[in-house]
């Protein structure tokens, strides 16, 4: 396969998405000590920062290109997904990870409602079985009891964030520089994040363990994931792309039996198994948005 067939793969593209939730999942484990050492607000502020400045040094003349269009996009990107992380971090302090991280994967049930009701995007059966299965893996995957309260309120907003997100790139991703508008979207969440930890002060981080987990979900599992999901949604569209992502609870599972030394449960295993078929069911359908979308290598 030649670059550009390559660059326009819905399959690669899918591939990429796959491989991006496999790093969100594993970075579970490294973040879980290192926000208990450094507040978590404090820790997204480092890590947001940290990436939005190493895509600029890797390529400082990109920002040439910036239009008012581009940071228009961008900005209401950026804060749809800085409400993602920020809410679902105060909601994790008040509601226990297992219903956190079924929560947030809800926005595998509002992207589709979101694409429809605001886009007038019509989403068909398949895919809404897709979500039905996924939802269900999830639940499993994820849920020991289950209560309305903040904590999951908060982390409700927080799946409407990752939603709208996923959305909004699709819709605008195609029609910029990915790169370029993955800068934008990183650094409004930096500043979101910096703007709550001012308010009580900073907290650096408090020594080598907690710079390594930084340093690797900066560059990791947010520069190099958020570039590929900003170019993959070129390509596929949102209501695919939001059951792809369900696969980053089951690779956290995954790591955490390999790395974090939780047992493998039936629980575990049915719950992969049905997100692994709502991923299937997905494939079976339309793959790919309409090709007439410019595309910008990233």
């Amino acid at each position: 396969m030649t670059k550009r067939k390559f660059s326009r793969s819905p399959l690669a593209a899918s591939l990429a998405l796959v491989g991006v939730t496999a790093v969100w999942g594993s970075t579970f484990v490294v973040m879980k000590a290192a926000i208990s050492r450094q507040p978590e607000a404090d820790f997204l502020a480092t890590r947001f920062t940290l990436a939005t400045l190493c895509m600029i040094l890797v390529r400082p003349m990109v920002l040439k290109r910036l239009n008012t269009k581009i940071l228009a996009h961008g900005f209401l990107l950026g804060i749809a997904l800085g409400v993602g992380y920020i809410t679902q971090t105060y909601g994790l302090h008040i509601t226990s990870a297992a219903v956190s991280g079924f929560i947030t994967g809800m926005f595998v049930v509002f992207t589709p409602l979101i694409a429809a009701l605001i886009l007038r995007r019509r989403v068909d059966n398949r895919t809404w079985y897709a979500v039905a299965l996924a939802t269900f893996g999830l639940a499993l995957l994820s849920l020991h009891g289950f209560a309305i309260g903040r904590g999951e309120l908060l982390t409700l907003l927080c799946a409407v964030g990752f939603a709208l997100h996923i959305v909004g790139l699709g819709e605008w991703s195609a029609l910029h520089d990915s790169y370029l508008i993955a800068i934008v979207q990183l650094a409004v969440v930096s500043i979101m994040c910096w703007l709550i930890v001012l308010t009580r002060g900073y907290q650096a981080p408090p020594d080598y363990g907690v710079w390594g987990a930084i340093v690797l979900t900066a560059i990791f599992a947010t520069a190099i994931a958020f570039l590929i999901q900003t170019w993959a949604q070129t390509l596929l569209m949102p209501a695919r792309v939001a059951v792809i992502l369900t696969m980053e609870p089951v690779f956290a599972g995954i790591f955490a039996v390999l790395l974090g030394g939780e047992r493998l449960t039936a629980k575990i295993i049915v719950g992969g198994l049905f997100v692994l078929a709502a991923m299937y069911l997905v494939e079976l359908g339309p793959k790919s948005v309409l090709p007439a979308l410019p595309h910008l290598e990233p």
